[in-house]
């Protein structure tokens, strides 16, 4: 068995890790700290979310740097906010026996003055976000000249994020660096490109197989109506009352519109989306760690870069488009060796789309029965009698009730107190759920059409499918379509899936007015129902992205 001490970490380091309680190394560890101790080689580690990478590259920092000197040796360029202060307090743990090397983090949404302070009174490792990082650049308030190691930490998602270029930039102003660490738990083309052009012949390290998605999670999907989608969602977590989870949905519109429905009927939830200010969004967190929340609900960009312990579920409201966001939704449960379950609710017209990504992330996903409103009722019930079966009463001087309860309850049996205790309790759910339908998409009506017409099912997909190859799109009745051209494109930073986030995040549309996308390098055209095409130029056409004018307008009038 592998233990920390054979990995060639000194004492300091050693003693941190026992205090710590961690006995023997995770795979991204045990492959990359033995590579990274030797100071001067590159090194590409791809691994998921919650393999333990910080430890894998801020031990080897930890050891390298020299605390002597009081100026900045190490740089760590990270996706978020959160990330940024996960990885400081964790470097933080590690150096325990190290007073001397400090360590800060340096983010947006916070005062830039106190993070120049901090910075100026003597720093080893700087922990950054892109776009705070470059601002400290700009102001001459950081130097880069001495750093000896680069760590770009999440490449993938910063690359998802629109960050390509402030990488660039970053790695372009530290000269003197000995050595480049880039941790992702996927390689898409941009993240291989940046590697070849700022790397030297790095050593690669894949913990696991590309996109495939932890073995610690169950993957499981429910069949519904797309009008019964909400109502799904709300029996799904009754029938869980232990979970403790995140919802993601497509666009802000929807997080907050759904947020908002299920506090209305009493559920511990909030939501986390583009709108909020920092100091809204630090709330939101800070109350879904302390667990005062019980669900988050969030769009893929706002949960960029969340990590948080103990999550049980991820329910995926509606499926995204790119097998790598569903990657990283799922990776934010089952993390540190935990198990944990990820959700998708789905129409029938998505289980080819579900069939996809169980593909692509080699992992088995099972179909479920969406629980009846009786289910809901008997999971409600005895995790009721479990709570009261295990409250504590070791704390409070209640056998002084003991004698007034028993006078109080003299006439009343046992089974008629359990009775009115379940109703006190079970009123709501009952009444709720007494007549409750069955949300399930059942067979039949496909089994029945393909025997009566003699034609499979899957055939008339395929057939539809080639009919929306021709026309370029897929006209439901009367459909009516216009194509809208967009001067953005893969070279500003999108892929699929965070360029239609974008676009309706920023029109506040919902998905099913789009027809097809076709992205180029610097261009894409869009689809688009004809009654919501000029809500959608409004609302992107003239406005800026990363400094740049967008134009946005119908194809045929360019």
């Amino acid at each position: 068995m592998v233990t920390f001490e054979g990995l060639g970490l000194d004492e300091k380091l050693l003693r941190a890790i026992d205090a710590l309680g961690f006995t023997q190394p995770t795979p991204i560890q045990e492959k990359a700290i033995p590579v990274l101790l030797s100071g001067t080689k590159d090194l590409v580690g791809l691994a998921q979310t919650g393999t333990g990478k910080t430890a894998a590259f801020g031990l080897p920092l930890l050891q390298l740097l020299d605390s002597e000197k009081k100026f900045p040796q190490a740089l760590v360029v990270c996706p978020t906010r959160e990330l940024c202060l996960q990885i400081v307090s964790e470097v933080e743990l590690f150096k325990k026996f190290m007073p001397s090397t400090h360590v800060v983090a340096v983010y947006g949404g916070a005062s830039i003055g106190m993070q120049i302070r901090d910075l100026k009174r003597g720093v080893q490792i700087v922990v950054a976000t892109p776009g705070r990082l470059i601002d400290l650049i700009e102001r001459k308030a950081i130097n880069l000249e001495e750093i000896k190691y680069v760590v770009l930490d999440e490449a993938d998602e910063m690359l998802n994020m629109g960050f390509q270029d402030d990488i660039e930039f970053i790695l372009q102003n530290t000269p003197k660096r000995e050595a480049t660490w880039l941790f992702s738990a996927t390689m898409p083309a941009e993240i291989r490109r940046v590697s070849r052009k700022y790397m030297k012949q790095p050593f690669e390290i894949t913990i696991g197989k590309m996109n495939a998605a932890n073995k610690n999670i169950d993957h499981q999907y429910f069949v519904t109506a797309a009008h019964h989608r909400y109502d799904t969602l709300k029996r799904i977590i009754d029938f869980n009352p232990g979970l403790y989870g995140i919802i993601f949905t497509r666009t802000k519109a929807d997080a907050q519109n759904i947020a908002e429905r299920l506090t209305r009927e009493g559920y511990d939830i909030d939501a986390l989306h583009g709108d909020l200010t920092q100091q809204q969004r630090d709330k939101v967190m800070g109350e879904f760690r302390e667990k005062t929340l019980q669900l988050l609900i969030a769009t893929d960009v706002a949960a960029r870069g969340i990590d948080v312990q103990g999550i049980t579920h991820v329910i995926n409201y509606e499926l995204p488009d790119d097998v790598e966001v569903y990657t990283h939704r799922s990776g934010r449960t089952g993390r540190a060796g935990n198990t944990g379950i990820c959700l998708s609710i789905i129409h029938s017209r998505e289980i080819g789309k579900l069939k996809q990504i169980e593909r692509m992330v080699q992992s088995p996903f099972h179909k479920l029965e969406i629980p009846s409103g009786k289910d809901v009722c008997r999971k409600q019930f005895f995790h009721f009698m479990d709570k009261l079966l295990e409250a504590d009463i070791s704390h409070g001087d209640y056998e002084t009730y003991v004698p007034m309860l028993a006078e109080k309850f003299e006439n009343v049996s046992k089974e008629e107190v359990l009775k009115r205790m379940a109703a006190m309790e079970f009123n709501r759910f009952l009444k709720y759920y007494e007549n409750a339908e069955d949300l399930n998409v059942r067979e039949r009506t496909r089994d029945y059409k393909e025997k009566a017409t003699g034609r499979s099912f899957s055939g008339e997909r395929r057939e539809i499918e080639r009919r929306r190859d021709t026309r370029g799109r897929e006209f439901s009745g009367n459909g009516d379509y216009l194509k809208l051209f967009v001067n953005l494109g893969t070279k500003d930073g999108f892929y699929k899936a965070s360029f239609l986030q974008f676009i309706l995040d920023m029109s506040d549309l919902r998905k099913d007015v789009l027809g097809r996308i076709d992205m180029k390098e610097m261009n894409s055209w869009i689809e688009i129902d004809r009654s919501s095409a000029q809500q959608m130029i409004k609302s992107i056409d003239g406005k800026n992205y990363k400094g740049r004018r967008i134009r946005m307008n119908e194809a045929n009038s360019r």
